[in-house]
């Protein structure tokens, strides 16, 4: 797949020993692309059912739980508040939402749910440093409660796209207005968790 590169839209003055920090926190499309992220089977669905849910913004970001059918379990919205664009203050934001909405997966010894994330910025299409930065954030939050890291994806302007698949769509984009859920996808039945309790149904997984 060909990539295209674009300018960060988060700038900040660093020194050479700060950037070379930064710049190793972070993943090229190549290595993204290699590192075997499991495909989403109906991203469409995905992207629409998050954009319903939480009504991103430019510079929100989105990450949520999928169990092994692709059911959402859980999911938060935010800004982060990092001024520079770095993989280790992404990563602990990534890690501190998903602590406050669902338990880690860390006694498994293979992971059984998936993380993916919804960045909404501006800009086109084209990969960014700060999108290598959430990519590297993504990989390691999940490293570290648990669970598998999956998709990554943007929602532009021009619409959502899911980088290191190829694949999008124009609607929803950035500017798009709150669609209802009925419009979307209906909710599924609630899936079994460990430890005994039972997933939300759709509507009530979302945490702002």
């Amino acid at each position: 797949m060909t990539f295209g590169f674009a300018p960060s839209a988060a700038t900040s003055i660093t020194t050479p020993a700060d950037s070379v920090s930064r710049l190793a926190r972070m993943l090229e499309p190549s290595e993204w692309a290699a590192a075997g992220i499991p495909l989403l089977r109906n991203p469409r669905e995905v992207v629409s059912g998050l954009h319903s849910r939480h009504h991103p913004v430019p510079s929100t970001a989105v990450v949520a739980v999928l169990d092994h059918e692709e059911r959402l379990v859980a999911s938060a919205s935010f800004t982060p508040r990092a001024t520079t664009v770095d993989g280790w203050e992404f990563r602990n934001a990534l890690l501190a939402h998903l602590r406050r909405v669902i338990p880690h997966d860390l006694r498994r010894r293979t992971p059984v749910r998936t993380a993916v994330l919804l960045h909404c910025r501006e800009g086109d299409e084209r990969w960014t440093e700060e999108d290598g930065a959430w990519m590297w954030g993504l990989r390691d939050a999940c490293t570290l409660h648990g669970l598998r890291c999956g998709a990554y994806i943007t929602l532009t302007r021009g619409g959502w796209q899911v980088l290191g698949e190829g694949r999008g769509g124009r609607q929803p984009h950035s500017g798009s207005g709150p669609t209802p859920l009925s419009e979307t996808t209906a909710d599924p039945e609630p899936a079994p968790m460990r430890g005994g309790g039972a997933a939300e149904p759709l509507r009530r997984t979302a945490a702002r």
